[in-house]
């Protein structure tokens, strides 16, 4: 864990969306240090199934021997943020560093992706970057070490980034550009404007709801590991370290915190790589290490056999008790070498299989190449790693698609 060293005591730091999650991480971490807290959020009042409000982040943010300022904030009113940030510079006398971390997700192709749902990523993402950016500026040029971090990617323009989800990659990337112009104009202001992203999946609230919070947890990391590597950033020379692309681990290994497997949700599993990312050989070669060489679970490559024979071993598996744990038809688009559709009942009496459409419709709906498919039978590739590195899109029930995993992994011996 990155030691805090008491240097952003008496700072003010402006986080969106820091009710809870990355942001949240972020406030308690400098919270140690005695900083100021300005938690910019929309959330007043609980949500049903997310946790925490501004309020709640606040209070925790004072027991840690910070001070807060809790303001409702939608980061698209250009209003509500010029209010927040006097607000904050009223109380605390200026801005020290601001957090760009509010953002908004629909994992949609386009056709899927209603112009309302591109309009709130790209006014949250981008546009909502762009307006805090504008109104903190001014007060950031007079801090002695100012900083704008974007929690946002490395700029990748293979297209498999695009693929599935332009319109959230276009308004991600926003956030990104924002920092290759800024971190130049600004840097005779002596502001740094830096980007951090995660190597891997980080359990957020959002993430829980995307994969389920018992098998999903195992593949992720803590919250902290974001935070602390955004700790680092911000104690360095603003006027030196500007225009970064960072990544959370990279952060921490030149800072000199080796122990990767403590930001774990679950240590010894596997971790997903997160979106934007080319495989990294060297993390590669640890999670090999970590597995002790072998697939994440299951039988090696060297089985045979396509989609057909994997449905006709399926077939044999069917029953009422399998039925009743998943409640769930999948329908498989494959492309490839075995191109075709194939379906696997298991929400209706004993379950079945087939070639073709699934009849009455699929509660999931899953396309990937025949050969990926092979290897997610077999073990060798998880569906969330495949997700979200690009080789398989999901449409309907993403629970679902997590549930299968779980089963292929007690399925695996069979195949």
């Amino acid at each position: 864990m990155a030691a805090n060293t008491g240097k952003l005591a008496g700072k003010t730091i402006f986080i969106t969306g820091a009710s809870r999650g990355i942001g949240k991480a972020i406030a308690l971490k400098a919270a140690r240090d005695g900083a100021n807290i300005v938690i910019a959020a929309k959330t007043a009042q609980a949500h049903p199934k997310l946790p925490g409000t501004i309020y709640t982040a606040a209070k925790e943010v004072e027991d840690l021997g910070g001070k807060c300022l809790p303001c409702i904030v939608d980061v698209r009113s250009e209003e509500e943020v010029r209010k927040a940030v006097e607000d904050a510079v009223q109380k605390f006398g200026g801005i020290d560093i601001l957090v760009n971390n509010a953002s908004a997700i629909s994992l949609t192709g386009t056709v899927e992706t209603s112009m309302k749902k591109y309009d709130l990523m790209n006014q949250v993402n981008g546009r909502g970057t762009y307006l805090c950016s504008h109104v903190c500026v001014p007060y950031l040029k007079k801090s002695s070490n100012p900083h704008i971090l974007n929690i946002s990617p490395p700029l990748n323009m293979n297209p498999k980034w695009f693929k599935d989800h332009v319109a959230y990659t276009m308004a991600k990337y926003g956030m990104s550009m924002c920092v290759l112009g800024m971190s130049e104009e600004l840097k005779g202001d002596g502001i740094a404007v830096n980007a951090l992203w995660p190597r891997t999946a980080i359990l957020t609230a959002a993430m829980e709801m995307l994969g389920g919070s018992g098998e999903v947890a195992k593949q992720c990391r803590k919250p902290e590991i974001m935070s602390d590597a955004a700790y680092v950033m911000f104690i360095k020379d603003s006027k030196s370290y500007t225009g970064n692309f960072a990544i959370d681990d990279e952060v921490l290994k030149a800072s000199g915190v080796t122990d990767m497997e403590q930001y774990a949700c679950v240590p010894g599993n596997r971790l997903l790589p997160d979106f934007f990312l080319e495989e990294d050989p060297d993390f590669l070669r640890q999670q090999m290490v970590e597995d002790g060489a072998k697939p994440a679970f299951g039988r090696s490559s060297s089985s045979s056999g396509g989609p057909a024979a994997t449905f006709e071993t399926l077939k044999t598996m069917l029953n009422e008790d399998l039925v009743d744990s998943t409640k769930g038809v999948f329908q498989f688009n494959l492309s490839g070498a075995d191109q075709g559709e194939w379906y696997l009942d298991l929400k209706n009496g004993s379950g079945a299989v087939g070639q073709g459409p699934a009849p009455g419709g699929a509660d999931c709906e899953m396309t990937l190449d025949s050969a990926d498919f092979s290897k997610m039978f077999k073990g060798e590739l998880k569906a969330v790693a495949a997700f979200m590195g690009g080789k398989l899109k999901i449409k309907g029930d993403m629970g679902l698609a997590m549930k299968l995993e779980k089963l292929m992994s007690q399925m695996n011996s069979k195949l």
